[in-house]
Parts: structure tokens; sequence; C-alpha cells
């Protein structure tokens, strides 16, 4: 036990389901995550729902899987946010966070 490593870097893949494109949210992720030390990417799917990859402080992203689960954009309506290959990094393997389309 101890202390626990802040600097402990994660990496996962998300996706968002509901009623969540055309409100911002790709936007205000990228917003979010920049600010927050995150990089990877977000962008819309043709199912319907926001994906994306998200590489930071283990911290900083558990705060961003909060607000992607359960509050997202004004207008937003999330019924789940499913995440996929979670494992810790040693480094960041993207520069930024984008916007893919």
């Amino acid at each position: 036990m101890g202390i626990p490593d802040i600097r402990q870097l994660v990496t996962l893949e998300f996706e968002v389901f509901g009623h969540v494109q055309g409100l911002n949210l790709t936007k205000d992720t990228r917003d979010r995550c920049t600010k927050a030390g995150i990089t990877g990417w977000v962008k819309n799917s043709k199912r319907g729902t926001i994906v994306g990859k998200m590489q930071g402080p283990k911290t900083e992203v558990d705060k961003m899987i909060t607000w992607l689960s359960s509050e997202g954009s004004p207008g937003c309506q999330i019924e789940r946010c499913e995440l996929r290959n979670q494992s810790n990094l040693n480094r960041l393997d993207y520069k930024d966070f984008a916007i893919r389309f």
C-alpha cells in the first residue's frame, strides 16, 4: 500500500450511447480533455453514438468518464458510457486531443 501515484497514466476507449449527437458533445469533450491534460480523440459514429480514446492521468480520465457517463453537454440524454481496452501506460501516444471525422 502507500500513496497512489497521481501521475499514473491510463488509456481507454469509450462509447457514449443516448441522444448525444448534434449537441456539442464532441467539442465539449475535446475542450474538457485538453484542459485536463488528456490526449486522444473523439468522433460521431455512424450508429448515433460518440466514440473515442483517452490517454492521461488516471484521476483526470476518471473525472471525464464520470462526466461522459452522467452529465455531458447541455441537452444530452446519456443512456450509458461503455469502456473498452483499459490499461496503464508508460507514455502518451498522442500529442493532443482531436475531433476526428
